[in-house]
Parts: structure tokens; C-alpha cells; sequence
């Protein structure tokens, strides 16, 4: 079956909440559904619009919770590429931008986003079918979306979740939500992260303003006279020891990794001599 873009999408819907389904062998009576299931009404109406473009139907939309039509050809053409039962679906051979919105239709159908403030943010997807939730991995990974998969064993299910920052906004990048709810979430998420880089300008005076005003949030005095200045990332640290040098002739040296009571790893820049503390005060206007 060739894949367009609107059918990658119908596929995705159909692996996750989605059915085809005909009657049973022995039935008389006939019928061929083809449908999806979600309470998201813009979902729904992508599918509709969609399966318009692909299959030249009209499906109805019932309830503001299904959107279904019934065809018979289009039954046998859907079915000839596998089975999209629960424990059955298997990923179809795409890339690039279909296989974007393959995996946009499923995270939009089954997926959620979680935030808790700065403790814990990511994507995650539960599904019985072990072979296709790897599959998802799999095809993540082109993507530079890294995840994991662990077993819910009283559940006998599997479930995948995305969490480093990076991930969160490469998946925002390539795929995406089109439910409005997890697109929010996924936005807040990713906002939420604290950018602990420092970002050092390049021009010279608005250099030393910055480094100025950085020292004066930053800087920490303590009772054997010396002058500390932390941070998580070293890189901060040593691009402030080079300006510092350069442009004010203040000498520091740079300690670490040590571990805070937090178990959070950081590093310190330290001035200690009284010159170079004396420089420090003139350079902020300190009075001790």
C-alpha cells in the first residue's frame, strides 16, 4: 500500500484509537466500519478531513466522540496492509515527513504530556504491543528523540517516555501535537526548564556590563575573605575567568566537582587573593 501523507495519518489514528472492523463470517447482515474513536474534536475532524482527501468518503461524526464511515474497498485496502487491533499494529514503512505524522497521530491518540513543576516533565505512551511501542523507539530515534520502554508487569503492558529537555523539544520540532491540550502541556514543559548557561555577549562593551551585572547576582563573599561564584556547568565558569582576566586583570581559579546537599554536582570560581578581591569591590561598588 503506498502511503501518503493523509494515509499516515489515518494509519496512525487507526493503530491507536481507531478500528476496522466488518461483521462476523456467518453474519448475513453485511457492513465494513472503518472509524475513530477520541473525545478530542480536533482530532476527529483531521481524521474526517483526511479520510475525505484520501478515499474521496464523507465520514459522520456522532456524539462528539466518534467519527466513522462504512466502505467495503476501502475495508480490504486498509486490511491488506496488517491488523490495527491493540496487540496486532505494526508501524508501516515510512520516513521522513510521514512517519512524522504516523507518530504525531498516534501520540495525539494515545500519548499524554506530564509536568511537575521542575521535578519531573515528559511525554509517555502505554501500549500492549511490545513489538510496536519498540518500533516507536526505533523511529524516535531518527529524530534525535531519545526514550525508554519499561514493562508495567500488574498491567501487562509497556510503557515509553520521553524526558530530557532535548528530547521534549525535538519531538516538539518533528512531531508535535495537534491535540490543543497536550500541545500546551508539551510548551510549558519544555518552558519550564531552567537555561543554566550563561550567555556571554560577543561585543566588547556589552560584554563588560554583562559580566558586571552577572558578578553582582552571583557572587557570594564569605568570612575568610573570599569572593565565590557557582555554577552547575563549568564552561560558565571558565568563559567568566577569561573575561575577568582580560578585561578587569582579576585573577580566580576554578574548583570542582563537589556535590551539594542536594546531591546536584557544581562547580566554584574563587578570588581569594586581597588584590584581586579589592579589584572586585572597586569593579561593584562594594563597601566592607
Amino acid at each position: 500500500m503506498r502511503f501518503s501523507q493523509d494515509l499516515a495519518a489515518i494509519h496512525g489514528y487507526l493503530c491507536s484509537d481507531g478500528y476496522v472492523v466488518r461483521n462476523p463470517l456467518h453474519q448475513k447482515h453485511k457492513y465494513y466500519y472503518i472509524g475513530l474513536r477520541n473525545t478530542c474534536l480536533t482530532l476527529l475532524e483531521d481524521f474526517k478531513v483526511r479520510c475525505q482527501r484520501e478515499f474521496n468518503v464523507t465520514p459522520n461524526i456522532y456524539r462528539k466522540e466518534r467519527c466513522k464511515f462504512q466502505a467495503k474497498e476501502i475495508y480490504f485496502k486498509l486490511t491488506k496492509n496488517g491488523s490495527y487491533y491493540s496487540a496486532e499494529w505494526t508501524l508501516p514503512d515510512v520516513s521522513g515527513k510521514k512517519l512524522c505524522i504516523w507518530l504525531r497521530a498516534y501520540f495525539d491518540c494515545d500519548g499524554w504530556v506530564f509536568v511537575k513543576g521542575r521535578q519531573n516533565r515528559h511525554i509517555g505512551l502505554d501500549s500492549i504491543n511490545h513489538r510496536g511501542i519498540k518500533q516507536i523507539m526505533k523511529a524516535l530515534k531518527k529524530f534525535k528523540i531519545e526514550s525508554k520502554i519499561k514493562e508495567i508487569k500488574n498491567r501487562k503492558i509497556f510503557r515509553l517516555h520521553i524526558y530530557k529537555k532535548q528530547s521534549l523539544i525535538n519531538f516538539e520540532k518533528n512531531i508535535g501535537f495537534l491535540h490543543p491540550d497536550k500541545k500546551d502541556k508539551l510548551k510549558h514543559a519544555i518552558s519550564s526548564y531552567v537555561d543554566y548557561k550563561w550567555h556571554f555577549p560577543e561585543d566588547e562593551s556589552v560584554l563588560k556590563k554583562f559580566v558586571v551585572d552577572l558578578i553582582s547576582q552571583k557572587v557570594e563573599a564569605n568570612k575568610v575573605g573570599r569572593i565565590r561564584i557557582t555554577s552547575i556547568l563549568k564552561q560558565n565558569l571558565t568563559t567568566l575567568a577569561n573575561v575577568l582576566n582580560d578585561f578587569f586583570c582579576v585573577e580566580s581559579k576554578i574548583y570542582g566537582p563537589s556535590i551539594n546537599e542536594y546531591e546536584t554536582k557544581y562547580y566554584e570560581l574563587v578570588i581569594q587573593k586581597k588584590t584581586e578581591i579589592s579589584k572586585i569591590r572597586r569593579l561593584l561598588y562594594f563597601v566592607h
